[in-house]
């Protein structure tokens, strides 16, 4: 059946009226931050939701949890998912892009942004609303008193830098250390599935490991490094911007909150490990 033409104009007007309002509103300059932060959320809540639906057609596992258990497997899903996409974006804006490179741009690096880099931060906090949400709806069940540490200060940080456009590049290193998320949610996995003295319990501990080494140890020692190469244009930054030491204390500070979480689990892997390999020595001896 043919559509009328006083229909196909009725359409088209709705969608010119959508545009103008993504156009003019979603995706002006000034609601860029705003825009990012619920779309971070919505996409948390979808990325909840898939976890949920995949797992529970597809794990075996999951169909026999407890009702607390799943709703931690999702969040679960949920951090890994988030971590995956800040990852990504914080190498490619440390590493790969040219905002932050000396030598395509003059000027303070501290002072830096682009939409691109806004969004991005926008997103990340959209999560750890989201997750904290989460946090003190179940207290203390998906996260005791560093995580609600961990994610206040870091949002407090994020959502500075966002807003600010400020501290930037520095925020995406920091960033960077959510790498080993996902190293952490599957050694979760496996234990709850029961597959703790399996070969990829042991695999997924010597991830964590390796995670661990890059994100907490040399990433900071880098990052400290181009700190002290651009010692002079952070002094000008923060005495032109004196707002700057509360990202300085909420970054640093949410980054390593649970860093002493983090040495338990590679300190227990790295036991676990030398158990297993000692196990495996005696069977190959006898």
């Amino acid at each position: 059946m043919a559509m009328s033409t006083e229909t196909a104009m009725a359409i088209k007007s709705y969608q010119n009226q959508a545009e103008a309002l993504v156009k003019n509103y979603l995706l002006a300059d000034p609601f860029i931050p705003y825009t990012s932060v619920l779309g971070g959320i919505f996409a948390c809540k979808v990325a909840y939701d898939l976890t949920q639906l995949i797992s529970t057609f597809y794990i075996k596992t999951y169909n026999g949890l407890t009702k607390i258990q799943r709703i931690e497997w999702n969040n679960r899903g949920m951090s890994t998912i988030h971590a995956v996409f800040i990852t990504a974006m914080s190498l490619y804006f440390v590493f790969w892009s040219d905002l932050f490179s000396d030598h395509q741009h003059t000027g303070i690096v501290t002072l830096r942004s682009s939409q691109f880099s806004i969004v991005g931060l926008g997103v990340s906090v959209g999560y750890f609303f989201a997750d904290l949400g989460m946090i003190f709806l179940y207290y203390p069940t998906l996260g005791g008193k560093e995580y609600v540490i961990h994610h206040s200060l870091s949002t407090i940080a994020v959502a500075y830098s966002m807003l600010s456009g400020e501290m930037q590049l520095y925020t995406y290193m920091c960033l960077i250390s959510e790498v080993t998320t996902p190293e952490i949610n599957m050694r979760w996995y496996l234990d709850t599935a029961g597959h703790k003295r399996s070969a990829a319990y042991l695999i997924n501990g010597l991830a964590i490991f390796l995670a661990w080494l890059m994100a907490r140890i040399l990433l900071f020692l880098y990052m400290f490094h181009h700190i002290y190469l651009h010692y002079d244009q952070l002094l000008d930054s923060l005495t032109g911007y004196p707002d700057e030491p509360l990202w300085l204390f909420s970054g640093l500070f949410g980054s390593s909150s649970t860093i002493y979480h983090e040495l338990d689990v590679v300190w227990e892997d790295h036991k676990g490990i030398e158990e297993n390999l000692g196990k495996k020595t005696v069977r190959d001896i006898t």
